[in-house]
């Protein structure tokens, strides 16, 4: 009759536990991406799949590459730049343990309670 499929799924793993709910110490210390099969390869991604996982503006993921605070893009032809996938993963997990931790990288640029024109307001005089 029919192959006894208990402990697996129709692609072969086994049937994954129920995932642990938003809030809970279990779906903190879940992965951002969860583990997969390693690949034969290791996968590149393009500048549109990047901004779909790192909404940060070209300008942004430019000058961190340069300060070394971001992985960084290499050229597969004269007209073709990708990242690595792992490392832009990691570099993600790596900013999400750091802000639930409160390691978050602070605001590296000018105070801007201290430019000269469109001064800042204060908050409280509002």
């Amino acid at each position: 009759m029919h192959a006894h499929m208990d402990h697996f799924t129709e692609h072969g793993e086994p049937p994954q536990a129920h995932a642990p709910h938003p809030g809970t110490d279990g779906y903190e210390n879940l992965p951002q991406f969860p583990a997969r099969f390693p690949l034969p390869f290791r996968r590149t991604i393009r500048r549109q799949e990047l901004h779909q996982i790192v909404p940060l503006a070209e300008t942004t993921i430019y000058a961190m590459e340069q300060r070394g605070e971001f992985p960084r893009r290499f050229a597969l032809t004269a007209r073709c730049v990708v990242w690595d996938l792992e490392e832009v993963e990691a570099w993600v997990d790596e900013r999400k343990q750091a802000s639930r931790f409160g390691d978050a990288a602070k605001p590296t640029g000018p105070d801007v309670r201290q430019r000269k024109s469109r001064p800042v307001r204060n908050a409280s005089a509002r």
